[in-house]
Protein backbone atom coordinates (compact mmCIF):
# COMPACT_ATOMS: atom_id res chain seq x y z
CA UNK A 1 0.00 0.00 0.00
CA UNK A 2 0.96 3.84 -0.45
CA UNK A 3 2.14 5.75 2.10
CA UNK A 4 -0.06 7.35 4.38
CA UNK A 5 -0.74 11.28 4.28
CA UNK A 6 -2.06 13.18 7.05
CA UNK A 7 -3.39 17.07 6.48
CA UNK A 8 -3.52 19.22 9.60
CA UNK A 9 -5.67 21.92 9.49
CA UNK A 10 -6.46 25.21 11.79
CA UNK A 11 -9.85 23.11 12.08
CA UNK A 12 -11.63 20.66 10.20
CA UNK A 13 -15.65 20.96 9.78
CA UNK A 14 -16.43 17.44 9.04
CA UNK A 15 -20.43 18.40 8.56
CA UNK A 16 -20.37 14.47 10.72
CA UNK A 17 -22.89 15.04 13.83
CA UNK A 18 -21.07 12.43 15.59
CA UNK A 19 -17.74 14.47 15.30
CA UNK A 20 -17.73 18.20 14.26
CA UNK A 21 -14.36 19.01 14.16
CA UNK A 22 -10.95 17.66 14.13
CA UNK A 23 -7.71 19.07 13.57
CA UNK A 24 -6.48 15.76 11.38
CA UNK A 25 -7.10 13.82 8.66
CA UNK A 26 -5.58 10.78 7.61
CA UNK A 27 -5.77 9.84 3.57
CA UNK A 28 -4.72 6.89 1.64
CA UNK A 29 -4.93 6.25 -2.33
CA UNK A 30 -7.80 8.94 -2.37
CA UNK A 31 -10.16 7.68 0.65
CA UNK A 32 -10.41 8.90 4.40
CA UNK A 33 -8.50 6.66 6.77
CA UNK A 34 -9.12 8.85 10.23
CA UNK A 35 -10.44 12.31 11.14
CA UNK A 36 -9.50 13.32 14.35
CA UNK A 37 -6.09 14.68 15.61
CA UNK A 38 -2.52 13.72 15.69
CA UNK A 39 -2.65 12.21 18.97
CA UNK A 40 -6.16 10.27 17.82
CA UNK A 41 -4.25 9.09 14.37
CA UNK A 42 -1.23 7.31 15.90
CA UNK A 43 -1.91 3.89 15.38
CA UNK A 44 -2.04 4.16 11.84
CA UNK A 45 1.31 6.47 11.99
CA UNK A 46 2.86 3.68 13.81
CA UNK A 47 1.36 1.15 11.74
CA UNK A 48 2.02 2.48 8.07
CA UNK A 49 4.61 4.79 6.76
CA UNK A 50 3.35 8.84 6.61
CA UNK A 51 3.64 11.84 6.19
CA UNK A 52 1.96 15.11 7.36
CA UNK A 53 1.07 17.80 5.26
CA UNK A 54 0.90 21.13 7.31
CA UNK A 55 -0.04 23.20 4.06
CA UNK A 56 -3.42 24.13 5.77
CA UNK A 57 -1.97 24.96 9.42
CA UNK A 58 -3.62 28.28 8.91
CA UNK A 59 -6.37 27.32 6.77
CA UNK A 60 -10.28 25.74 7.49
CA UNK A 61 -10.98 22.53 6.07
CA UNK A 62 -14.52 21.32 5.07
CA UNK A 63 -15.93 18.54 2.71
CA UNK A 64 -16.05 19.68 -1.05
CA UNK A 65 -18.35 21.43 -2.31
CA UNK A 66 -21.47 19.63 -4.14
CA UNK A 67 -23.43 21.22 -6.13
CA UNK A 68 -26.16 18.68 -7.37
CA UNK A 69 -28.10 20.66 -10.30
CA UNK A 70 -26.01 22.22 -12.86
CA UNK A 71 -26.07 21.92 -17.03
CA UNK A 72 -22.90 21.71 -18.12
CA UNK A 73 -23.74 21.37 -21.68
CA UNK A 74 -25.94 24.66 -21.24
CA UNK A 75 -22.91 26.29 -19.36
CA UNK A 76 -20.44 25.74 -22.21
CA UNK A 77 -22.72 27.11 -24.89
CA UNK A 78 -23.40 30.32 -22.57
CA UNK A 79 -20.02 30.38 -21.79
CA UNK A 80 -19.21 31.00 -25.12
CA UNK A 81 -21.33 34.44 -25.61
CA UNK A 82 -21.11 37.52 -24.18
CA UNK A 83 -22.47 38.60 -20.51
CA UNK A 84 -25.26 41.42 -20.72
CA UNK A 85 -26.78 41.18 -17.43
CA UNK A 86 -28.43 43.01 -14.95
CA UNK A 87 -26.12 41.99 -12.17
CA UNK A 88 -22.59 41.13 -11.80
CA UNK A 89 -21.26 37.81 -12.24
CA UNK A 90 -17.88 37.13 -10.68
CA UNK A 91 -16.29 34.77 -12.98
CA UNK A 92 -12.56 33.30 -12.74
CA UNK A 93 -11.29 35.81 -15.54
CA UNK A 94 -13.17 38.76 -14.18
CA UNK A 95 -16.37 40.41 -13.39
CA UNK A 96 -19.11 42.01 -15.56
CA UNK A 97 -20.73 44.83 -14.27
CA UNK A 98 -24.58 44.93 -14.54
CA UNK A 99 -26.06 46.53 -17.56
CA UNK A 100 -29.61 47.95 -16.81
CA UNK A 101 -32.16 49.77 -18.83
CA UNK A 102 -33.46 49.16 -22.89
CA UNK A 103 -31.08 51.81 -24.40
CA UNK A 104 -28.08 50.26 -22.26
CA UNK A 105 -28.43 47.17 -23.25
CA UNK A 106 -29.11 48.04 -27.13
CA UNK A 107 -25.47 50.11 -26.39
CA UNK A 108 -24.04 47.28 -25.18
CA UNK A 109 -25.30 45.01 -28.47
CA UNK A 110 -23.76 47.61 -30.95
CA UNK A 111 -20.41 48.42 -28.91
CA UNK A 112 -20.00 44.48 -29.63
CA UNK A 113 -20.90 44.39 -32.41
CA UNK A 114 -18.50 46.97 -33.69
CA UNK A 115 -15.41 45.19 -32.13
CA UNK A 116 -16.02 42.27 -34.20
CA UNK A 117 -14.09 42.12 -37.55
CA UNK A 118 -15.90 39.49 -39.64
CA UNK A 119 -19.13 41.34 -40.44
CA UNK A 120 -21.20 38.11 -41.01
CA UNK A 121 -19.77 36.41 -37.77
CA UNK A 122 -22.87 35.33 -35.03
CA UNK A 123 -23.17 37.54 -31.90
CA UNK A 124 -24.28 35.61 -29.18
CA UNK A 125 -25.64 37.61 -26.44
CA UNK A 126 -26.68 36.00 -22.99
CA UNK A 127 -28.44 37.57 -19.65
CA UNK A 128 -31.62 39.95 -20.97
CA UNK A 129 -34.65 40.32 -18.75
CA UNK A 130 -37.50 42.37 -20.55
CA UNK A 131 -38.07 43.25 -16.61
CA UNK A 132 -34.63 45.25 -15.96
CA UNK A 133 -33.70 45.53 -19.78
CA UNK A 134 -37.34 46.86 -21.32
CA UNK A 135 -38.62 45.10 -24.18
CA UNK A 136 -36.64 44.43 -27.02
CA UNK A 137 -37.68 43.00 -29.94
CA UNK A 138 -36.28 42.08 -33.69
CA UNK A 139 -36.68 45.62 -35.04
CA UNK A 140 -34.09 46.74 -32.00
CA UNK A 141 -31.67 44.05 -32.70
CA UNK A 142 -31.68 44.81 -36.73
CA UNK A 143 -30.99 48.69 -36.34
CA UNK A 144 -27.86 47.54 -34.98
CA UNK A 145 -26.65 45.22 -37.96
CA UNK A 146 -28.39 44.28 -41.23
CA UNK A 147 -25.22 42.08 -41.77
CA UNK A 148 -24.43 39.83 -38.75
CA UNK A 149 -26.81 37.56 -37.08
CA UNK A 150 -27.76 38.67 -33.45
CA UNK A 151 -28.75 35.97 -31.50
CA UNK A 152 -30.37 37.37 -27.85
CA UNK A 153 -30.40 34.76 -24.87
CA UNK A 154 -32.64 35.44 -22.42
CA UNK A 155 -31.90 35.21 -18.39
CA UNK A 156 -34.07 31.85 -18.08
CA UNK A 157 -32.05 30.34 -21.10
CA UNK A 158 -35.51 29.07 -22.08
CA UNK A 159 -36.00 32.08 -24.90
CA UNK A 160 -34.03 33.11 -27.27
CA UNK A 161 -34.50 36.47 -29.81
CA UNK A 162 -32.92 36.97 -33.33
CA UNK A 163 -32.98 39.86 -35.61
CA UNK A 164 -33.05 39.08 -39.70
CA UNK A 165 -30.11 37.92 -40.61
CA UNK A 166 -30.02 35.45 -37.60
CA UNK A 167 -33.24 34.00 -38.99
CA UNK A 168 -32.08 33.77 -42.68
CA UNK A 169 -28.56 32.17 -41.32
CA UNK A 170 -30.97 29.63 -39.65
CA UNK A 171 -33.54 29.14 -42.17
CA UNK A 172 -36.02 29.99 -39.15
CA UNK A 173 -39.58 30.99 -41.77
CA UNK A 174 -43.49 30.17 -41.63
CA UNK A 175 -42.63 26.92 -43.24
CA UNK A 176 -39.92 25.81 -40.40
CA UNK A 177 -41.43 26.42 -37.66
CA UNK A 178 -44.92 25.65 -38.95
CA UNK A 179 -48.23 26.63 -36.34
CA UNK A 180 -46.21 26.71 -32.90
CA UNK A 181 -47.77 29.30 -30.75
CA UNK A 182 -44.26 29.92 -28.76
CA UNK A 183 -42.16 30.82 -32.28
CA UNK A 184 -43.17 34.25 -33.19
CA UNK A 185 -40.58 35.36 -36.19
CA UNK A 186 -42.59 39.31 -36.39
CA UNK A 187 -40.38 39.87 -33.26
CA UNK A 188 -37.98 37.12 -33.38
CA UNK A 189 -38.96 35.70 -30.17
CA UNK A 190 -38.85 32.02 -29.50
CA UNK A 191 -39.87 30.41 -26.06
CA UNK A 192 -40.17 26.81 -24.46
CA UNK A 193 -41.29 24.44 -27.59
CA UNK A 194 -40.75 27.27 -30.25
CA UNK A 195 -37.47 27.79 -28.72
CA UNK A 196 -36.58 23.69 -29.46
CA UNK A 197 -37.12 24.78 -32.83
CA UNK A 198 -35.08 27.27 -32.99
CA UNK A 199 -32.29 25.41 -31.48
CA UNK A 200 -32.81 22.79 -33.56
CA UNK A 201 -32.17 25.05 -36.91
CA UNK A 202 -28.52 25.02 -36.65
CA UNK A 203 -27.98 27.41 -33.34
CA UNK A 204 -27.45 23.98 -31.65
CA UNK A 205 -24.64 22.69 -34.27
CA UNK A 206 -23.18 26.15 -34.22
CA UNK A 207 -22.53 26.49 -30.85
CA UNK A 208 -22.07 22.51 -30.20
CA UNK A 209 -19.01 22.61 -32.80
CA UNK A 210 -16.06 20.41 -31.27
CA UNK A 211 -13.81 23.22 -30.91
CA UNK A 212 -16.37 25.68 -29.13
CA UNK A 213 -17.78 23.49 -27.60
CA UNK A 214 -14.54 22.33 -26.20
CA UNK A 215 -13.71 25.81 -25.11
CA UNK A 216 -17.02 26.20 -23.20
CA UNK A 217 -16.31 22.92 -21.32
CA UNK A 218 -12.67 24.32 -20.43
CA UNK A 219 -13.86 27.33 -19.00
CA UNK A 220 -16.97 25.56 -17.27
CA UNK A 221 -13.64 23.76 -15.40
CA UNK A 222 -12.13 26.43 -14.26
CA UNK A 223 -15.70 28.25 -12.93
CA UNK A 224 -16.24 24.83 -11.12
CA UNK A 225 -12.69 25.14 -9.51
CA UNK A 226 -13.21 28.91 -8.95
CA UNK A 227 -16.58 27.90 -6.55
CA UNK A 228 -14.93 25.58 -4.97
CA UNK A 229 -16.85 22.62 -6.12
CA UNK A 230 -15.53 18.72 -5.92
CA UNK A 231 -18.73 16.95 -7.24
CA UNK A 232 -21.56 18.55 -9.65
CA UNK A 233 -24.56 16.90 -11.16
CA UNK A 234 -25.31 17.39 -14.68
CA UNK A 235 -29.42 17.63 -14.10
CA UNK A 236 -30.46 17.18 -17.73
CA UNK A 237 -28.02 15.14 -19.97
CA UNK A 238 -29.53 14.84 -23.36
CA UNK A 239 -31.56 17.80 -23.52
CA UNK A 240 -29.33 19.19 -26.66
CA UNK A 241 -27.56 16.00 -28.08
CA UNK A 242 -27.46 13.17 -25.91
CA UNK A 243 -24.45 11.36 -27.48
CA UNK A 244 -22.55 14.45 -27.99
CA UNK A 245 -22.93 15.64 -24.80
CA UNK A 246 -21.92 12.32 -23.28
CA UNK A 247 -18.97 12.22 -25.56
CA UNK A 248 -17.87 15.73 -24.44
CA UNK A 249 -18.32 15.49 -21.13
CA UNK A 250 -16.29 12.10 -21.04
CA UNK A 251 -13.65 13.63 -23.20
CA UNK A 252 -13.02 16.79 -21.24
CA UNK A 253 -14.32 16.51 -17.47
CA UNK A 254 -13.16 12.63 -17.84
CA UNK A 255 -9.83 13.91 -17.97
CA UNK A 256 -7.57 12.72 -14.77
CA UNK A 257 -6.62 16.39 -14.01
CA UNK A 258 -10.08 17.40 -13.61
CA UNK A 259 -10.98 17.66 -9.64
CA UNK A 260 -14.00 17.04 -9.47
CA UNK A 261 -16.69 14.20 -10.38
CA UNK A 262 -19.62 13.86 -11.65
CA UNK A 263 -23.03 13.19 -11.51
CA UNK A 264 -25.25 12.56 -14.63
CA UNK A 265 -28.84 12.35 -14.63
CA UNK A 266 -30.51 11.89 -17.90
CA UNK A 267 -33.57 13.92 -18.93
CA UNK A 268 -36.87 11.74 -21.20
CA UNK A 269 -37.74 15.17 -22.40
CA UNK A 270 -36.39 14.83 -25.92
CA UNK A 271 -36.05 11.53 -25.96
CA UNK A 272 -39.50 10.81 -25.79
CA UNK A 273 -40.04 12.56 -29.30
CA UNK A 274 -37.60 10.76 -30.46
CA UNK A 275 -37.78 7.11 -29.39
CA UNK A 276 -41.75 7.43 -29.18
CA UNK A 277 -43.31 6.72 -25.86
CA UNK A 278 -41.92 6.83 -22.44
CA UNK A 279 -40.89 2.86 -22.15
CA UNK A 280 -38.54 3.06 -25.06
CA UNK A 281 -37.14 5.87 -23.14
CA UNK A 282 -36.67 4.18 -20.17
CA UNK A 283 -34.58 1.50 -22.33
CA UNK A 284 -32.35 4.23 -23.93
CA UNK A 285 -31.64 5.24 -20.34
CA UNK A 286 -31.01 2.01 -18.94
CA UNK A 287 -28.00 1.45 -20.98
CA UNK A 288 -26.06 4.95 -20.14
CA UNK A 289 -24.38 3.51 -17.27
CA UNK A 290 -21.97 1.37 -19.74
CA UNK A 291 -20.19 4.84 -20.38
CA UNK A 292 -19.54 4.79 -16.15
CA UNK A 293 -15.74 5.75 -15.24
CA UNK A 294 -14.83 6.10 -11.83
CA UNK A 295 -15.35 9.94 -11.63
CA UNK A 296 -18.43 10.39 -14.27
CA UNK A 297 -21.19 8.19 -13.79
CA UNK A 298 -24.66 7.19 -15.02
CA UNK A 299 -27.29 5.76 -11.70
CA UNK A 300 -30.58 5.72 -10.97
CA UNK A 301 -31.66 8.86 -11.63
CA UNK A 302 -33.54 10.74 -13.81
CA UNK A 303 -35.01 14.68 -14.53
CA UNK A 304 -38.18 15.71 -15.17
CA UNK A 305 -40.02 18.59 -15.73
CA UNK A 306 -43.58 20.54 -15.03
CA UNK A 307 -43.96 23.98 -16.01
CA UNK A 308 -41.71 27.11 -17.88
CA UNK A 309 -39.21 29.11 -16.11
CA UNK A 310 -39.80 31.62 -13.45
CA UNK A 311 -37.15 34.42 -14.80
CA UNK A 312 -39.20 34.48 -17.88
CA UNK A 313 -42.43 34.53 -15.41
CA UNK A 314 -43.63 31.43 -17.65
CA UNK A 315 -44.03 29.44 -14.35
CA UNK A 316 -47.41 27.76 -13.83
CA UNK A 317 -49.05 29.60 -10.72
CA UNK A 318 -52.47 28.87 -8.71
CA UNK A 319 -55.11 31.59 -7.81
CA UNK A 320 -54.16 34.74 -7.94
CA UNK A 321 -52.14 33.89 -10.60
CA UNK A 322 -49.73 36.63 -11.98
CA UNK A 323 -50.49 40.59 -11.41
CA UNK A 324 -51.21 41.06 -15.00
CA UNK A 325 -53.26 38.06 -15.87
CA UNK A 326 -51.16 36.07 -17.97
CA UNK A 327 -50.64 32.43 -17.50
CA UNK A 328 -47.81 30.31 -17.35
CA UNK A 329 -46.77 27.48 -19.21
CA UNK A 330 -46.88 23.48 -18.96
CA UNK A 331 -43.29 22.42 -20.46
CA UNK A 332 -44.76 18.42 -20.13
CA UNK A 333 -48.91 18.51 -19.98
CA UNK A 334 -50.34 17.02 -16.80
CA UNK A 335 -51.60 13.56 -18.23
CA UNK A 336 -48.13 13.31 -20.06
CA UNK A 337 -45.93 13.70 -16.87
CA UNK A 338 -47.87 11.44 -14.90
CA UNK A 339 -47.21 8.76 -17.71
CA UNK A 340 -43.68 8.89 -18.31
CA UNK A 341 -43.06 9.77 -14.08
CA UNK A 342 -45.25 6.57 -13.96
CA UNK A 343 -42.95 4.59 -16.38
CA UNK A 344 -39.49 5.37 -14.36
CA UNK A 345 -41.31 5.18 -10.71
CA UNK A 346 -42.26 1.94 -11.35
CA UNK A 347 -38.78 0.83 -12.90
CA UNK A 348 -37.08 2.47 -9.23
CA UNK A 349 -35.47 5.30 -11.02
CA UNK A 350 -35.05 8.53 -8.38
CA UNK A 351 -36.92 11.46 -10.46
CA UNK A 352 -35.71 14.60 -9.98
CA UNK A 353 -38.37 16.77 -11.53
CA UNK A 354 -38.16 20.62 -12.34
CA UNK A 355 -40.73 22.49 -11.08
CA UNK A 356 -41.19 26.28 -10.77
CA UNK A 357 -45.13 27.89 -9.68
CA UNK A 358 -46.90 26.52 -6.89
CA UNK A 359 -49.60 24.84 -9.88
CA UNK A 360 -46.96 23.04 -11.23
CA UNK A 361 -46.15 22.27 -7.66
CA UNK A 362 -49.60 20.77 -6.99
CA UNK A 363 -49.26 18.69 -10.04
CA UNK A 364 -46.21 16.75 -9.02
CA UNK A 365 -47.23 16.39 -5.01
CA UNK A 366 -50.48 14.85 -6.85
CA UNK A 367 -48.36 12.88 -9.14
CA UNK A 368 -46.14 11.70 -6.44
CA UNK A 369 -49.01 10.66 -4.37
CA UNK A 370 -50.36 8.77 -6.78
CA UNK A 371 -47.16 6.93 -7.29
CA UNK A 372 -46.93 6.01 -3.55
CA UNK A 373 -50.24 4.80 -3.27
CA UNK A 374 -50.06 2.22 -6.84
CA UNK A 375 -46.72 0.94 -5.67
CA UNK A 376 -44.98 2.36 -2.36
CA UNK A 377 -41.40 2.96 -2.39
CA UNK A 378 -39.26 3.63 0.69
CA UNK A 379 -36.18 5.90 0.66
CA UNK A 380 -37.63 6.86 -3.41
CA UNK A 381 -35.25 10.23 -3.67
CA UNK A 382 -38.02 12.32 -5.26
CA UNK A 383 -36.92 15.78 -4.96
CA UNK A 384 -38.63 18.81 -6.28
CA UNK A 385 -36.00 20.92 -7.91
CA UNK A 386 -35.67 24.83 -8.29
CA UNK A 387 -38.85 25.27 -5.30
CA UNK A 388 -39.75 28.51 -6.17
CA UNK A 389 -43.05 29.04 -4.81
CA UNK A 390 -44.55 26.76 -2.74
CA UNK A 391 -47.64 27.24 0.14
CA UNK A 392 -46.99 25.60 3.69
CA UNK A 393 -49.60 23.23 3.03
CA UNK A 394 -47.68 22.02 -0.03
CA UNK A 395 -44.24 21.66 2.38
CA UNK A 396 -46.53 19.57 4.51
CA UNK A 397 -47.37 17.34 2.15
CA UNK A 398 -44.14 17.29 0.60
CA UNK A 399 -42.34 15.91 3.94
CA UNK A 400 -45.47 13.25 4.32
CA UNK A 401 -44.44 11.63 0.87
CA UNK A 402 -40.65 11.58 1.97
CA UNK A 403 -39.50 14.26 -0.98
CA UNK A 404 -36.72 16.23 -0.84
CA UNK A 405 -35.90 19.92 -2.03
CA UNK A 406 -33.09 20.98 -3.88
CA UNK A 407 -33.51 24.72 -4.45
CA UNK A 408 -32.60 27.42 -6.13
CA UNK A 409 -32.21 30.37 -3.70
CA UNK A 410 -30.96 33.08 -6.41
CA UNK A 411 -34.99 33.05 -7.44
CA UNK A 412 -35.37 35.16 -3.62
CA UNK A 413 -32.04 36.99 -4.07
CA UNK A 414 -32.84 38.36 -7.74
CA UNK A 415 -36.16 37.89 -8.35
CA UNK A 416 -38.33 39.13 -5.16
CA UNK A 417 -37.66 42.72 -5.33
CA UNK A 418 -38.58 43.29 -9.23
CA UNK A 419 -41.94 40.31 -9.24
CA UNK A 420 -43.32 41.69 -6.34
CA UNK A 421 -43.97 44.74 -8.27
CA UNK A 422 -44.16 43.16 -11.60
CA UNK A 423 -44.73 39.99 -11.04
CA UNK A 424 -46.91 38.29 -8.37
CA UNK A 425 -46.69 41.22 -5.39
CA UNK A 426 -45.00 41.32 -2.20
CA UNK A 427 -46.55 38.38 -0.19
CA UNK A 428 -45.78 35.45 -2.83
CA UNK A 429 -42.08 37.24 -4.10
CA UNK A 430 -40.80 37.58 -0.22
CA UNK A 431 -41.67 33.65 0.26
CA UNK A 432 -40.23 32.21 -3.21
CA UNK A 433 -37.71 29.37 -1.75
CA UNK A 434 -39.48 28.03 1.21
CA UNK A 435 -37.04 26.49 2.65
CA UNK A 436 -36.90 26.96 6.15
CA UNK A 437 -40.41 25.80 6.40
CA UNK A 438 -39.39 22.55 4.63
CA UNK A 439 -36.44 22.16 7.56
CA UNK A 440 -39.22 22.81 10.30
CA UNK A 441 -40.84 20.16 8.06
CA UNK A 442 -38.19 17.34 8.20
CA UNK A 443 -37.09 17.50 4.40
CA UNK A 444 -33.64 17.07 3.39
CA UNK A 445 -32.87 20.70 1.82
CA UNK A 446 -29.95 20.81 -0.22
CA UNK A 447 -28.50 24.22 -2.64
CA UNK A 448 -28.01 24.67 -6.34
CA UNK A 449 -26.71 26.98 -8.72
CA UNK A 450 -28.80 25.86 -11.87
CA UNK A 451 -25.70 26.95 -13.57
CA UNK A 452 -25.54 29.54 -15.18
CA UNK A 453 -29.40 30.62 -13.80
CA UNK A 454 -27.03 31.92 -10.59
CA UNK A 455 -23.38 32.00 -10.10
CA UNK A 456 -22.06 28.73 -9.38
CA UNK A 457 -20.47 30.08 -5.48
CA UNK A 458 -21.30 27.53 -2.95
CA UNK A 459 -20.51 30.40 -0.05
CA UNK A 460 -22.70 32.51 -1.55
CA UNK A 461 -25.81 30.46 -2.32
CA UNK A 462 -24.87 29.76 1.49
CA UNK A 463 -25.21 33.51 1.79
CA UNK A 464 -28.39 34.04 0.49
CA UNK A 465 -29.93 30.86 1.82
CA UNK A 466 -29.06 32.05 5.65
CA UNK A 467 -29.39 35.64 5.06
CA UNK A 468 -32.50 36.22 2.50
CA UNK A 469 -31.26 39.42 1.89
CA UNK A 470 -32.14 40.56 -1.43
CA UNK A 471 -30.07 42.37 -4.93
CA UNK A 472 -32.68 45.68 -3.47
CA UNK A 473 -31.08 45.01 0.33
CA UNK A 474 -34.12 43.83 1.53
CA UNK A 475 -34.77 41.49 4.08
CA UNK A 476 -37.49 39.18 2.88
CA UNK A 477 -39.05 36.48 4.99
CA UNK A 478 -36.75 36.21 7.67
CA UNK A 479 -38.67 32.57 8.92
CA UNK A 480 -37.31 30.96 5.78
CA UNK A 481 -33.84 31.79 6.68
CA UNK A 482 -31.75 28.66 7.10
CA UNK A 483 -29.55 28.21 9.77
CA UNK A 484 -25.68 29.23 9.35
CA UNK A 485 -25.38 24.90 9.60
CA UNK A 486 -28.32 23.99 7.98
CA UNK A 487 -26.93 26.25 4.77
CA UNK A 488 -23.21 24.58 5.52
CA UNK A 489 -25.01 20.94 4.90
CA UNK A 490 -26.68 22.18 1.99
CA UNK A 491 -23.78 22.73 -0.33
CA UNK A 492 -22.35 18.93 1.29
CA UNK A 493 -23.73 16.39 3.17
CA UNK A 494 -27.33 17.26 2.03
CA UNK A 495 -26.54 17.85 -1.79
CA UNK A 496 -25.26 14.22 -1.51
CA UNK A 497 -27.96 12.99 0.10
CA UNK A 498 -30.07 14.61 -3.14
CA UNK A 499 -27.95 12.76 -5.52
CA UNK A 500 -27.65 9.43 -3.80
CA UNK A 501 -24.14 9.81 -2.79
CA UNK A 502 -24.12 10.42 0.91
CA UNK A 503 -21.93 6.81 1.79
CA UNK A 504 -19.26 8.18 -0.48
CA UNK A 505 -19.09 12.35 -0.34
CA UNK A 506 -20.63 15.07 1.49
CA UNK A 507 -18.69 14.85 5.16
CA UNK A 508 -15.15 14.14 6.28
CA UNK A 509 -15.47 10.69 8.04
CA UNK A 510 -13.65 7.03 7.31
CA UNK A 511 -14.32 5.40 4.52
CA UNK A 512 -15.77 8.10 2.01
CA UNK A 513 -13.66 10.19 -0.51
CA UNK A 514 -10.73 12.64 0.71
CA UNK A 515 -12.81 15.30 -1.44
CA UNK A 516 -11.81 18.67 0.47
CA UNK A 517 -12.75 22.57 -0.11
CA UNK A 518 -9.80 24.64 1.83
CA UNK A 519 -11.02 27.78 2.86
CA UNK A 520 -8.88 31.30 4.29
CA UNK A 521 -11.78 31.52 7.06
CA UNK A 522 -13.90 29.61 9.90
CA UNK A 523 -17.86 29.77 9.15
CA UNK A 524 -18.47 29.38 12.12
CA UNK A 525 -16.27 32.13 13.06
CA UNK A 526 -17.42 34.78 10.40
CA UNK A 527 -20.84 34.22 10.56
CA UNK A 528 -23.87 33.96 7.95
CA UNK A 529 -23.14 37.86 7.28
CA UNK A 530 -20.03 37.42 5.80
CA UNK A 531 -19.86 33.48 4.52
CA UNK A 532 -20.04 35.01 0.60
CA UNK A 533 -16.68 36.22 1.48
CA UNK A 534 -14.59 33.67 2.26
CA UNK A 535 -11.98 33.18 0.22
CA UNK A 536 -11.18 29.73 -0.79
CA UNK A 537 -7.40 28.46 -0.83
CA UNK A 538 -8.94 25.33 -3.60
CA UNK A 539 -9.28 21.84 -3.28
CA UNK A 540 -8.20 18.59 -2.33
CA UNK A 541 -9.70 15.83 -4.64
CA UNK A 542 -9.55 11.99 -4.04
CA UNK A 543 -6.30 13.02 -1.76
CA UNK A 544 -3.98 15.35 -3.93
CA UNK A 545 -4.43 18.97 -3.42
CA UNK A 546 -5.42 21.66 -6.23
CA UNK A 547 -4.92 25.35 -5.32
CA UNK A 548 -6.79 27.49 -7.58
CA UNK A 549 -3.90 29.66 -8.07
CA UNK A 550 -3.35 26.69 -10.70
CA UNK A 551 -6.05 27.81 -12.61
CA UNK A 552 -5.92 31.15 -12.60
Amino acid sequence: MSEITIYTAKKIITMDDSQPEATAVAVREGLILEVGTLESLKPWMEEHPYRIDDEFSGKVVMPGFIDPHQHPTMAAMMLQMEFICAMEWRLPWGTVDPVVGKDAFLERVAELDKNMEDPTEPLFIWGYHFLWHGHIRRPDLDKISTTRPIIVWFRSFHEMMMNEPALERFNLTPDSIGSSPQADLINGHFYEAGYVIALNSGVLDYLLDEERYRLGMERLIQVMRFGGHTAIGDMAVGLFDLEKEIEMTYKVMGDESIPFRMMMVPSPFVLLATEGNADKACEVISELSKHNTDKIQFRDHVKMFADGAMFSQLAMLKEPGYIDGHHGEWMMPPETFESVARTFWHQGYRIHVHTVGDLGLEMVIDTLAKLQNEFPRADHGFTIEHFCMSTPEQVKRLAELGAHVSATVQYAYELSGMYSRKGVGYERASQFARIGECRRQGITVALHSDYGISPALPLNTAWVASNRINIEGDLIAPSERLSLDDALKAITINAAVVMNMQDEIGSIRSGKKADFTILDDDPYKVGVEQLKDIGIWGTVFEGKKYPLKECQ
